[in-house]
């Protein structure tokens, strides 16, 4: 069992949501993002999806695209991001999950981007524009390493695909809440819920609710039939234009926040 499956298996015993703050490594340097994830982590979060930048990411917002420039702009790469994860790994026990787009793995080379993320300690991979039909060698390869594929289903899958994607994500399965991309919003999706049932329908891995979650209400409505939740772009504005120490005090203090209505009894 992986370090994502044990963590949430172990969430799911003492009746505990999962918080999984996104950020875009490299924004605007590595060593600030270095900060952030140990703040983060230490602040109570169960899950780091750490971003690698791309030119061109067509899921995203404002918010995650200026902050992909940025990073860019920083000189920050895939390989540096793994470099990155390889230095916090002994440091960061909770598990790292690296998301991004397909192309910067495909210049890496699909079997060797699978061995770097396994030596540099990646526990899995979301990989925003790669279905499973386009991606079979590339996810065989993963898993081969130990590191885990996590596929993402919407509100608009069909109930024969998602059973597929349930069946075959690892660690958990990622519930886009809207169609349409990234960025913070005032209310969570309607139909949320009833996407989140589908998939208890058809199978028990752990479900994960991302896309305009951006304050503690909304993760504590989704903790009530989510796995758990993941908050991405509210982190980024907050933490934008900071400097390392300040951008660490601000990012750990809203995973407190965040955090809270998700354990037991909250």
């Amino acid at each position: 069992m992986g370090r994502l499956s044990e963590r949430f298996a172990a969430l799911r015993e003492r009746g505990e949501r999962a918080l999984m703050p996104f950020v875009t490594a490299g924004d605007p340097d590595l060593g600030v993002t270095e900060a952030v994830i140990l703040a983060m982590a230490e602040a109570g979060a169960d899950v780091i999806e750490i971003g690698f930048p791309f030119s061109d990411p067509l899921a995203e917002g404002p918010t995650i695209q200026r902050a992909s420039e940025r990073a860019l702009a920083s000189g920050t790469s895939l390989r540096r991001v793994l470099e990155l994860v390889k230095t916090l790994r002994p440091r960061v026990e909770i598990p790292l999950v690296l998301m991004g787009y397909v192309n910067n793995v495909f210049a890496l080379g699909e079997r060797a981007f699978a061995e770097a993320a396994h030596a540099s300690g990646v526990d899995g991979t979301i990989l925003v524009d790669l279905p499973p039909e386009e991606g079979a060698e590339l996810y065989a390869a993963l898993r081969e390493q130990q590191v885990d594929p996590v596929l993402l289903a919407a509100p608009t899958t069909k109930p024969e695909r998602l059973a597929m994607l349930a069946r075959e994500t690892r660690g958990f399965l990622y519930y886009v809440s809207l169609t349409g991309v990234t960025g913070a919003r005032s209310e969570v999706a309607r139909d949320v819920e009833a996407g989140v049932a589908a998939v208890r329908a058809v199978s028990d891995i752990p479900v994960c609710v991302g896309f305009g979650v951006s304050t503690p209400e909304h993760a504590a409505r989704i903790g009530a039939y989510a796995d758990g939740v993941v908050v991405g772009s509210a982190l980024i504005d907050r933490i934008a234009g900071k400097n390392a120490a300040d951008a660490a005090d601000e990012a750990g203090r809203f995973v407190e926040a965040l955090k809270a209505p998700l354990r037991p009894g909250a």
